[in-house]
């Protein structure tokens, strides 16, 4: 197992794991629930690769970042944009692309709604949005309480997470062999068990996404593309089209045979996408916006 975070920072007195790949023009990777940065483990090398300069890191209170003790530390998707942005200026990075998917969607958008004018590109892979979250399956699970839910057997916990996580993907039998173990153990154990109800469900709150209409004209002239798994059991593909519907100019991909966690059952088309789409609006600067303001991709494609 080879983690993509190799370095450590301290981010607004938090301990955030991060990591530097490549050089050239920069791409931020935000992970989402209850995953790690690892998830990016396809996607980084043939950006590396091509040219880029790649910057990943484990969301506050996730995989290798601190889990804090301190309960008034702020994990929800609102509290981790000041973690970004203290990020940000820890890689002297000032304009970059920007790549999230699940929760780190809604942390791309809430960063893109306040400054928009440092980006170059968004991408958002099976994003949460508006009030898609928790799932049905999660409020019913939180309805039990949390403390309940903390003090759960082991065994108990990660029969019921495996069969969680299993459910994000539409390839269950190559996610078995290569990454589930992984994100299994973040979120099990007497920390991760602990962490992740207290740092990830206890924030699931579509609060943080409700007011996106409000935030979303800030994005018109930005070049944005949604990628979004067919078979997404957790946001379902209709989002996908909703959130098409309301981003002047938003590019979809719909990927056949791919669930909620694309980089896992479709790396290789996810990459190939993003590369292309990155390609297209490289060194795209601030006064370029104005182009791409009247750009409209509308037509709805299936890879």
């Amino acid at each position: 197992m080879h983690h993509l975070v190799n370095d450590h920072a301290l981010i607004n007195n938090t301990r955030i794991a991060h990591g530097v790949h490549g050089e050239g023009e920069p791409v931020v990777l935000i992970h989402g629930t209850p995953f790690s940065s690892y998830i990016w483990r396809n996607v980084v090398p043939p950006l590396v690769a091509a040219g880029y300069k790649v910057h990943v890191y484990d969301l506050l209170g996730y995989g290798l970042s601190e889990r804090p003790w301190d309960y008034r530390i702020d994990t929800s998707v609102t509290g981790q944009v000041p973690v970004l942005e203290g990020l940000l200026q820890h890689w002297s990075v000032q304009d970059f692309h920007l790549v999230a998917h699940d929760i780190g969607g809604g942390i791309a958008m809430r960063f893109a709604a306040t400054s928009p004018e440092r980006l170059r590109s968004l991408t958002l892979i099976d994003t949460v949005s508006f009030n898609s979250w928790p799932s049905r399956r999660t409020q019913e699970q939180m309805q039990a309480g949390l403390e309940s839910l903390i003090a759960a057997p082991d065994a108990e916990h990660k029969r019921h997470f495996r069969d969680w996580l299993l459910s994000a993907v539409f390839d269950k039998e190559r996610f078995e062999k290569t990454s589930l173990d992984v994100f299994l153990d973040f979120i099990s154990g007497p920390v991760g068990q602990a962490s992740l109800f207290t740092h990830q469900v206890a924030h699931y709150d579509a609060k943080h996404t409700n007011d996106l209409p409000g935030l979303i004209d800030v994005l018109a002239g930005l070049p944005v593309q949604l990628l979004w798994g067919a078979q997404d059991a957790w946001q379902v593909v209709d989002w996908a089209y909703e959130l098409k519907d309301i981003i002047p100019g938003a590019e979809l991909h719909v990927l056949e045979d791919c669930g909620h966690v694309a980089m896992e059952d479709q790396p290789e088309k996810i990459t190939a996408i993003l590369m292309k789409f990155l390609e297209r609006h490289a060194r795209l600067q601030v006064s370029d916006r104005s182009v791409t303001a009247g750009y409209k991709e509308n037509e709805r494609e299936t890879v």
